[in-house]
């Protein structure tokens, strides 16, 4: 890609712009035509033999690699006594200067793509106020989510072919990313277009600039969380938390040219199949075994549904979390990394492709994002696909599915409880497994009558009225006669909680077993109750119904489906 097509009629690639601040000893980018440096350095009328150091034979600025190999590895005293050249800078070293400095790492994209953000591209960006949809802290204390939604939106050269025709752009490719508290591992969950829920009302701002309520729908598909109707990102997100009952704080959104211009700028991602594919429907044509892709092919291999598996929806999510799998290697290898037009074309074609909410609307809090979620180590990200069965409703075809009704919701509860699907380093499973310990200790010892629990019921974020379906279900299937409602909690929480004295704990481990509560959620006071005190239970968006356990599983349900992100898997 030449200088014109990246937008600079100078001829000047603005690959090409890395130039050394003397003040912070740092590579800076400076696109201005000009080449003048900032008020933190020094101007080019200060010096023409500074401005000629910052450029190479042909007059065009030189990256740091450049001069590097230029200057070479001496570090003597010149004999005019000017300062001694520092020493070169090792690969690492420049590696963690590129990731440290320039650009967050590592936004994943739900049509299969990683985001590297320079602040130039600020104006890039398009932004959706979701409202209280979203969070508006840029990256909120403990576990964090972010909502990836890739649409089938027709814009852009060369996709009048994708998609359906006149869409507004549906939830077409949807991945929840969950974010552990300690930020050591994420959990990479694919939501089923095709899979049949329920989508709440929904305030969504139209292009008039007024508030539109869109309402509620019952068992319908989960892609016209978007689109239909003027619904927007902000409906999605609250369908998801409806459905997980995890608060969605973020949401990313791409369409067709995230695949094919992002796979172009990085050079190609490697795919790999077990067997050769030529789909007429799709225009993918590769042999069996590894291929480089990008985009055209790019863009066919994330949306066939014809080459591989039984050709559904599911299968055509196990190719796309292949594909992001390898871009995300790709990303980090130091082949990317060390490219400083590489770099600038992802930065490019990543901006113009995003749009996010206004919590993240900016290349400063993206940065910050991506700082956070860079530092997870590929073999520490999953990805899994919501377990999913036929639709019941369907007799004869299916074409739809629904969730599974064990699997789903266990798959739930442990994202809710932060478990990792992934083995993160021993150290930092032995202290979990410590915490856990101490936490566990809450359970040991005896219980109480479930007619001599005393408690509270508050609604802190559960689904509306659901304080009085507990009470009614403790009082009539359990015996707890002197259980009471509360309404709602004065503040939302994060997780359903059961505060108690500490001469109320035989009734805490009564109501834990009645519940399902985990240890987690106990949390015993200091001073003792006095008289008819009761106990008092806050329940929390991972509140689902009464009787349905909301302590999470140890360990993933059985023949669930998972891959971590340093594993290259070959499309079926």
């Amino acid at each position: 890609m030449d200088a014109q097509s990246r937008g600079r009629a100078d001829g000047v690639d603005p690959a090409d712009q890395w130039v050394l601040n003397p003040e912070t000893g740092n590579y800076e980018l400076r696109l201005n035509p000009s080449g003048t440096q900032s008020d933190s350095g020094p101007s080019r009328s200060t010096t023409d033999t500074a401005s000629s150091r910052r450029t190479g034979r042909s007059g065009r600025r030189e990256v740091p690699e450049q001069r590097n190999r230029r200057a070479g590895n001496s570090t003597e005293e010149p004999a005019d006594g000017r300062r001694k050249r520092k020493p070169k800078a090792t690969r690492k070293k420049k590696v963690l200067l590129w990731t440290g400095g320039v650009m967050g790492l590592v936004l994943i994209a739900g049509s299969g793509g990683v985001y590297w953000l320079y602040q130039h591209f600020n104006g890039n960006l398009n932004t959706v106020d979701v409202g209280d949809a979203g969070s508006k802290s840029t990256i909120p204390d403990g576990a964090f989510n972010v909502l990836v939604i890739g649409t089938d939106k027709r814009v852009g050269k060369g996709n009048e072919g994708y998609g359906d025709a006149g869409s507004e752009g549906h939830a077409d490719t949807n991945i929840l990313i969950h974010v552990s508290a300690d930020r050591t591992n994420a959990t990479a969950m694919s939501i089923p277009r095709d899979m049949v829920t329920d989508i709440p009302a929904c305030p969504t701002k139209q292009k008039d600039g007024t508030t539109k309520t869109v309402r509620a729908e019952k068992n319908v598909r989960f892609n016209t969380s978007l689109g239909q109707e003027g619904r927007d990102p902000g409906c999605t997100m609250r369908t998801v938390k409806q459905l997980t009952g995890l608060n969605v704080d973020h949401f990313m959104m791409a369409d067709f040219n995230a695949v094919k211009e992002l796979s172009t700028a990085v050079g190609g991602v490697k795919v790999c199949l077990t067997k050769p594919v030529n789909d007429p429907k799709s225009h993918l044509k590769l042999p069996a075994g590894q291929s480089v892709v990008k985009g055209e092919q790019a863009l066919a291999f994330v949306r066939t549904r014809h080459s591989f598996g039984n050709e559904s929806d599911l299968d055509r999510i196990k190719q796309q979390q292949q594909f992001l799998g390898s871009m995300i290697r790709q990303m980090k290898s130091d082949d990317t990394l060390s490219s400083p037009t590489k770099m600038y074309g992802l930065a490019d074609a990543a901006t113009k492709a995003l749009t996010v909410d206004s919590g993240i609307g900016s290349i400063k809090k993206l940065t910050d994002l991506a700082q956070v979620l860079g530092k997870i180590d590929a073999k520490n990200i999953t990805f899994t696909t919501l377990p999913v069965i036929d639709n019941p409703a369907e007799k004869k075809v299916h074409v739809t599915v629904v969730p599974d009704p064990t699997k789903a919701d266990a798959l739930f509860a442990m994202l809710r409880a932060d478990t990792s699907l992934t083995e993160v380093k021993k150290k930092e499973a032995d202290a979990k497994s410590a915490a856990a310990a101490d936490e566990a200790a809450r359970l040991n010892g005896p219980r109480a009558k479930a007619s001599d629990v005393r408690v509270t019921v508050f609604n802190g974020g559960a689904a509306p009225g659901s304080a009085g379906t507990v009470v009614t279900w403790l009082q009539n299937q359990e015996n707890v006669l002197k259980s009471s409602n509360g309404s709602n909690a004065p503040a939302k929480v994060p997780a359903t909680a059961l505060a108690y004295a500490p001469n109320q704990a035989d009734q805490a481990r009564k109501l834990a077993d009645l519940l399902g509560l985990s240890a987690s959620a106990l949390q015993p006071g200091t001073k003792d109750a006095v008289g008819k005190e009761a106990m008092v239970l806050t329940l929390g968006p991972d509140f689902k119904q009464a009787g349905t356990p909301i302590a999470a599983p140890a360990k993933a349900p059985e023949g669930i489906q998972k891959v971590e992100a340093d594993k290259s898997v070959c499309a079926k």
